[in-house]
């Protein structure tokens, strides 16, 4: 590009207002990250519809996590590919189309299918969400912009568990899909109308098929999200399925690097690594996905299976806290224009540390309000990660680079997600196992305190008329699931601290980021 050319594009404006583009294209990311933890509660209820095993059922979420991750990396040249506005406008088509078919499935393996396919065509949203503020903003205004971003990063699967529980309790789980259709409709009219292609945007030109680079991610990515999505369920490495899963990743993902690293027109460009802040700004995003959802999944599952919530208000407790993050967005935003953002990110990541560490002091008779009171506290750190973390993360990455920049940045996300929520899934099974059995050492006759126990139920349950021998049987029956319980809550508690950890052990590297800002021309760097 000749540098007369860059001059004229870079004062190249949408003809649309900017703000009605970012809200245009964060409709349509909101319905897609939604979808990502919607399903989740309503998980049993599709088992029980389409007479398939709990665990048969956990695939309608694998297979679509699996298309996702794949296509977060290869957005970019699927971009080039057919046109940015293009891929994007198809995406959300075909992914509202995707959505009533799933809604219609009438088997278990339509579903799965249906929910490929989804995926599939969820996973270019993000990507060109990202690539179309960027563009469409300056430099200078583009923390508020991504403040608007957010709201579909943050708040979706915030409120995702919410919306789908109180969906699957009150109506229908295919009401899940269903609901994406309207909303799909009126975002592909709002971008069809709205959205234009800069003209850096529409002179680059395809790469052309890289089918080694594709099948080594497909293969690599493919892999990983089926082994931390299944790897729970399966007993982790006792399983050769997951065994096989795991050298497939690692063989895919080593070998797709080398790959890249070498290949003349490469399907994703990882020269974007060069880039200080980029690269730092995937490591941040990482820690801050990773912690957002495996949270996001361990509050409600503990209200649900040790505190007897139902599904709307176990989703309940995380709702208030989309709202908090929705209140300090604006307010973190004007804090950038006055204080260098990676001072933010790391305040960002020492309040999730206090707020994880906060979250681990459950009891068994913890109420509503203090577990909400621990999502507000934990929500409330995010508002200061993600919008600092993506402006610094495009400040100073060349314009050539922003669409596989952006894939990237939204793959590490995405993927450190689905491993946090493996690693703490996996992390409570193990540490609740532990706890039970440290607890069970003291349940002997050899204990007064245990033995006292045990007399005050069984007296309890003889005032109620039940012989001795059924009172202490039922007395001991019901120490069991006091201790299962203490168990679990324990194991929770660890997992928290574990997040903690990883919040504290990230501020370090927030200072390798630099505070130099691009100058908004094409191919600005460090």
């Amino acid at each position: 590009m000749s540098d007369a050319a860059a001059s004229t594009h870079g004062e190249w404006k949408p003809r649309g207002n900017p703000w009605l583009i970012a809200v245009a294209v964060t409709l349509a990311t909101f319905m897609e990250v939604l979808d990502t933890t919607i399903v989740n509660v309503a998980l049993p209820h599709i088992a029980g519809s389409l007479s398939a095993s709990a665990d048969e059922a956990t695939w309608a979420l694998t297979s679509y996590l699996v298309a996702n991750g794949i296509v977060l990396t290869i957005s970019g040249w699927l971009g080039d590919l057919l046109g940015r506005k293009r891929y994007f406008v198809i995406c959300i088509a075909m992914f509202t189309v995707c959505s009533f078919l799933c809604g219609v499935a009438t088997s278990l393996g339509q579903l799965i299918v249906f929910r490929l396919a989804q995926g599939f065509f969820g996973g270019g949203m993000q990507p060109n969400q990202q690539s179309i503020i960027i563009d469409t903003f300056p430099p200078a205004r583009r923390g508020a912009a991504f403040g608007v971003a957010a709201l579909a990063t943050i708040v979706a699967p915030v409120l995702g568990p919410t919306l789908g529980g109180f969906i699957t309790d009150q109506a229908s789980w295919r009401w899940i899909f269903f609901l994406n259709i309207p909303v799909g409709i009126v975002a592909v009219v709002l971008v069809m109308a709205l959205v234009e292609d800069p003209p850096w945007v529409k002179e680059r030109k395809s790469r052309g098929l890289d089918f080694i680079g594709l099948s080594l991610i497909t293969i690599g990515l493919g892999c990983l999200e089926v082994m931390m999505d299944r790897g729970s369920d399966d007993d982790w490495f006792n399983s050769p399925f997951i065994q096989l899963m795991a050298l497939m990743a690692f063989l895919g993902i080593l070998g797709a690097i080398g790959w890249l690293l070498v290949a003349r027109k490469p399907i994703v460009h990882l020269d974007v690594f060069k880039d200080r802040n980029f690269a730092t700004g995937c490591l941040m995003i990482a820690a801050t996905g990773g912690i957002l959802y495996s949270s996001a999944v361990m509050i409600p599952q503990l209200a649900q299976q040790y505190l007897n919530y139902n599904a709307t208000w176990a989703g309940l407790i995380l709702s208030p806290g989309g709202f908090v993050v929705m209140a300090l967005i604006p307010f973190v935003g004007r804090l950038l224009k006055v204080t260098p953002a990676r001072n933010l990110i790391a305040v960002g990541f020492t309040i999730m540390g206090f707020s994880m560490l906060y979250s681990s002091h459950l009891a068994a008779n913890v109420n509503f309000g203090t577990l909400v009171g621990m999502r507000l506290f934990q929500t409330a750190a995010l508002a200061f990660l993600f919008v600092p973390i993506s402006t610094v993360a495009y400040m100073t990455l060349s314009r050539e680079f922003t669409p596989d920049g952006v894939a990237l940045f939204a793959m590490f996300r995405n993927v450190a997600g689905s491993v946090g929520i493996a690693l703490s899934t996996s992390n409570i099974t193990q540490r609740a196992q532990t706890h039970q059995h440290d607890l069970t050492e003291h349940a002997t006759v050899f204990n007064q305190p245990f033995n006292e126990l045990v007399a005050t139920y069984a007296n309890a349950l003889k005032a109620m008329g039940h012989s001795a021998t059924v009172a202490h049987d039922m007395a001991m029956g019901q120490i069991y699931r006091l201790i299962r319980t203490q168990a679990a809550i324990m194991a929770y508690s660890d997992t928290f601290v574990a997040c903690a950890f990883v919040a504290f052990a990230v501020v370090p590297f927030c200072f390798l980021m630099t505070g130099r800002k691009s100058d908004g021309k094409p191919g600005a760097a460090h």
